[in-house]
């Protein structure tokens, strides 16, 4: 918990790409090297492209900037290559260097992202759901997608109370430690759960963060059996968010919905409750996504 000047109190998601250093040197040999067969049968590829992006995705991995040798090391790339690539991406602003020469991502990409996100049409679709859903519990409501093993918030809806989550859009976190994340595993094919619990770095924010890949996997379990997840203070002390799957035509999660509050006003008595509201809210954007039609009546409904 944080106190706001006038003894206001907030909420703080942090932004964490917690990938580290030790990330890269656990990368494999086989996913490093071999850059011209890294892409899967049938696609076109690029080599230049390619080598480029993961130069790119390299340096995104990393929490400091990254030396010419360490970019070359890491992709296998003689030096001369690398550099070019860098020099490239640092024309057109995708990459910017230190005052001691080492690389990181430049903020070209972060206005591409912020670009992205207001071209996504589930954003604009699902906002008057989003809303009503906060006029009708005065808590802040996320719309959040998966990246690899962290979400996205894609759309922040806050109500008009003193005490609010302080989050940003485009910001992410960790899956095993938020609602949302959990929301949309539970509803993913095993091999794509299995694949992101693999990505997972467990890292603890509290003491009640799950700390290891059985106990995610008996959280998502138990999400799937009541068809939503809970944050239990597991991101941040004080915050408890509870979280539904926004569901395809084909049953496949694509976002998930979630409510978040502090945790004495978002008690365990009122998660059914919330849980209810969340099901129409993410209901209604199915629809307007033409997910399912208007008339389907599923009438499903949770109790304490």
């Amino acid at each position: 918990m944080h106190f706001c000047p006038k003894g206001r109190i907030s909420v703080s998601l942090v932004d964490t790409h917690i990938n580290s250093r030790q990330t890269i040197r656990n990368h494999t040999a086989k996913s490093r090297t071999n850059m011209r067969d890294s892409s899967p049968q049938g696609t076109y590829k690029v080599q230049a492209l390619d080598r480029a992006f993961a130069v790119l995705d390299l340096l995104g991995e990393s929490d400091t900037p990254l030396g010419l040798a360490q970019v070359a090391s890491s992709l296998q790339l003689h030096k001369s290559t690398a550099h070019r690539f860098l020099m490239v991406l640092e024309r057109h602003r995708m990459v910017e260097r230190t005052t001691s020469g080492k690389f990181r991502l430049g903020l070209r990409l972060f206005d591409f992202g912020n670009r992205a996100i207001e071209q996504y049409d589930l954003r604009d679709r699902a906002q008057p759901h989003l809303r009503r859903l906060v006029a009708e519990t005065e808590e802040t409501a996320h719309l959040c997608i998966m990246e690899s093993a962290h979400i996205i918030y894609i759309d922040k809806i806050e109500p008009s109370r003193s005490v609010r989550m302080i989050t940003r859009i485009g910001a992410s976190n960790p899956v095993h430690s938020t609602s949302v994340g959990k929301a949309i595993l539970a509803f993913l094919p095993e091999e794509k759960v299995a694949d992101i619990i693999s990505r997972c770095r467990f890292e603890r924010f509290t003491h009640r963060t799950i700390a290891t890949p059985e106990a995610l996997r008996a959280e998502i379990e138990k999400t799937r059996r009541r068809g939503y997840a809970v944050d239990d203070e597991e991101l941040e002390e004080g915050l408890r968010c509870i979280a539904v799957p926004l569901l395809d035509a084909q049953r496949q999660p694509v976002a998930a919905v979630s409510i978040s509050g502090p945790s004495f006003r978002v008690t365990a008595q009122k998660l059914p409750a919330i849980a209810n509201q969340l099901l129409q809210c993410v209901r209604g954007i199915s629809v307007d996504m033409g997910y399912v039609s208007s008339s389907r009546g599923n009438r499903t409904t949770w109790s304490a």
